[in-house]
């Protein structure tokens, strides 16, 4: 179970993450299959109503090929596209053809779902988009798989969606719920939050908290991102060399320590100016001495200068109108 440092930087991670899905299809496989969302260059997701099968993960830059089992009641979300497959066997396919498909879709057998009968397996398949630049920036500090067990202690609050996504996708509507898009986004939410500890996990956010200094490091950077995080002062504060420190960093995270401050900071200021904050406040909140370099900072990390992003956000929008028109008055 993930530790409660662990937890409060999900939080952290969560609070301005807009998440939108899309189910892609919904229904049955029975006897010689295989399904694939790979290609699409989106996020993605596999939820089991019921019966069983086998995620196919294909070998990768910085990941051995992998095959995870999984039952009723479990998903798994693939944050990055990823080559993979569902298939009925534990046997893998031939490397390279882990993104094909076979078999045919057939609908959703309501006994089944409900009384986990039969030898099919019925699957909630689709994608998943965050909703800004910054949350595309986010999405590096997520594992590349959040496996979600339907059995897992921490998942007891979520159980309650993943039944509310078994009877939604039994709606028989002939046009997939915008429900059910919305349910499995919480579920992933969710999922996130109890993500285990995975030893083969690729570098990511999660690793880099296993480490205990290094989990007390991105604490403080959250909680203080005001402070002069230097690469030097970051070293000192988890009592270790320059050197080694950079090392272990970008071995934990995949990304330079460096990196990981401006995306904090980044992250906060966006929070701020879309909720109406002066630049000037939010400069200071983030340890910048002049509105010049953090406009440079705010365009290299998001994309678009604080005023285009603050622009862009209905409620900084009108706090700055009302700013306008109180001025006007007085």
């Amino acid at each position: 179970m993930l530790s409660d440092s662990t937890d409060e930087m999900t939080d952290w991670l969560l609070s301005s993450l807009e998440l939108k899905s899309t189910v892609f299809h919904v229904g049955q496989y029975c006897g010689t299959w295989q399904a694939s969302t790979a290609g699409r260059h989106l996020a993605s997701f596999h939820v089991v109503l019921y019966g069983e099968c086998w995620l196919h993960v294909a070998a990768g830059p910085e990941r051995a090929a992998h095959s995870i089992h999984l039952q009723a009641g479990d998903a798994a979300f693939l944050v990055r596209d990823v080559p993979h497959c569902l298939s009925p066997s534990a046997e893998p396919p031939a490397a390279g053809s882990e993104t094909a498909r076979m078999g045919v879709m057939t609908p959703l057998e309501p006994e089944q779902i409900h009384e986990r009968t039969g030898a099919g397996v019925g699957i909630a398949c689709g994608f998943f988009e965050f909703a800004s630049a910054l949350d595309g920036l986010m999405v590096g500090l997520l594992p590349e798989r959040i496996i979600a067990r339907h059995d897992h202690p921490s998942m007891e609050k979520a159980r309650t969606i993943f039944r509310l996504i078994q009877d939604e996708a039994l709606g028989g509507a002939d046009a997939v719920s915008p429900v059910l898009a919305r349910l499995t986004g919480l579920l992933f939410l969710y999922a996130l939050r109890a993500h285990d500890r995975d030893e083969d996990a690729v570098p990511s956010f999660w690793r880099l908290l296993r480490h205990p200094a290094f989990a007390q490091l991105a604490g403080a950077i959250v909680e203080t991102p005001e402070r002069c995080w230097t690469t030097q002062t970051m070293a000192a504060f988890v009592h270790m060399s320059r050197s080694r420190f950079c090392r272990l960093f970008g071995e934990l995270a995949g990304q330079p320590p460096a990196q990981f401050v401006a995306l904090v900071r980044m992250k906060l200021a966006a929070t701020m100016l879309a909720h109406g904050a002066s630049t000037a406040k939010v400069i200071e909140q983030v340890g910048y001495h002049s509105e010049s370099a953090f406009a440079r900072a705010f365009q290299r990390v998001i994309g678009v200068q604080p005023g285009s992003w603050r622009r862009g956000h209905p409620v900084a929008r009108d706090q700055q109108t009302r700013s306008i028109q109180s001025g006007a008055i007085h």
